[in-house]
């Protein structure tokens, strides 16, 4: 009993010095300062994010069914409203949803959505940022490539949600189409039950993806879950909060006029970054703790350079040997000198 007792207290005074090395360490790389930034940039690139997703969708659109379109934006404006306080979804994401699907396929193929992907990657970079920072990896990639690289992954999962989100829109209709009638209805009942948290952990499983892809030195897939599992239930629980605090100050009379609705997506997208830097600095302080074996492919470049540095030190003192050694023809025989004697002085006349 005694042993069990030490041993809980071992692990809360671990997971206590966890949570203040997360809280020290977040601290000192300013994750105010980068969330703030983050919420600009999630406000920027919001109508270009939504131009080059719903654009891509129209050219997809036609393999999920006629009306691909119009059930995606019913879902992302539903789970707008879960997440959104009621005036940001009326005045900011309804108008910005539906001004993007009504410019058609020719925004897509113009040179302002080209431009668009530029601007929409902006808050793929200030993540990017906070995420090798967090892990001490900030030097690890030059500027100008790091750049370029958060505009390759944010290409990299605009392409892969072009394709995610008409299945989580039409999962539900497709596989109640394909369920039996006498299964459809309690299958309906149960998908409709299952139906966001499943939403929820795409969502982790692909803020998992973001923290390992973002890495210069990646870690194991699995010992990120963590941080982006921290990072859901924190925005889900600051979101929840805020959408309280915000009808509680519409209904005192408090209001910030024409800014209200702009204010209230900076506060919604400040927790978002805030959540994202967060797990990312959950993930490096686990790293201290407890480090990560080496990858496989961490193993293998390091077995490869172990092997070359062998064949460089092999080549360096190769010369050097074949230099110490006397040449063939050079080598002299010398006879063996026969031993001296040496007289006893208790040797008797006869045997001298």
């Amino acid at each position: 009993m005694r042993r069990c007792a030490a041993r809980v207290r071992r692990a809360l005074h671990r997971v206590w010095q966890l949570i203040v090395r997360v809280a020290v360490k977040a601290w000192d790389d300013s994750i105010f300062g980068k969330s703030a930034a983050a919420a600009f940039w999630q406000t920027m690139s919001l109508a270009p994010l939504l131009l080059g997703l719903l654009g891509s969708l129209g050219y997809v659109s036609n393999w999920f069914g006629p009306d691909t379109l119009d059930i995606v934006e019913s879902k992302i404006l539903t789970f707008s409203r879960d997440l959104f306080s009621p005036s940001v979804v009326t005045d900011l994401i309804e108008p910005t949803v539906r001004d993007v699907l009504g410019r058609g396929r020719a925004a897509f193929v113009s040179v302002g959505f080209v431009l668009s992907l530029w601007a929409g990657s902006s808050a793929m970079a200030t993540f990017v940022d906070a995420i090798v920072e967090a892990h001490d990896q900030q030097d690890a990639r030059h500027p100008v490539w790091q750049r370029i690289f958060a505009l390759l992954l944010y290409v990299q999962f605009l392409v892969a949600a072009v394709f995610i989100l008409p299945l989580i829109a039409l999962g539900p209709v497709l596989i109640g189409r394909a369920l039996p009638d006498s299964w459809r209805e309690p299958g309906l009942r149960l998908i409709d039950g299952f139906y966001y948290p499943g939403v929820g952990l795409v969502l982790i499983v692909g803020l998992t993806t973001l923290y390992k892809l973002a890495l210069h030195r990646t870690l194991p897939w699995h010992r990120l879950f963590g941080g982006a599992l921290l990072a859901g239930v924190f925005f889900m629980a600051a979101s929840e909060g805020l959408r309280r605090y915000l009808g509680w100050v519409t209904r005192t009379g408090v209001s910030y006029g024409a800014l209200a609705t702009p204010i209230a997506f900076l506060l919604f997208t400040f927790f978002l970054g805030f959540a994202v830097i967060l797990g990312a600095e959950f993930n490096a302080a686990v790293q201290e703790f407890w480090p990560a074996r080496a990858t496989r492919m961490e193993q293998l470049k390091a077995w490869l350079a172990r092997r070359a540095e062998a064949k460089q030190r092999a080549m360096e003192q190769g010369p050097a040997t074949e230099a110490s050694r006397p040449r063939s023809g050079s080598e002299r025989t010398e006879k063996p000198r026969p031993a001296e004697t040496t007289r006893s002085p208790h040797m008797t006349t006869r045997q001298r």
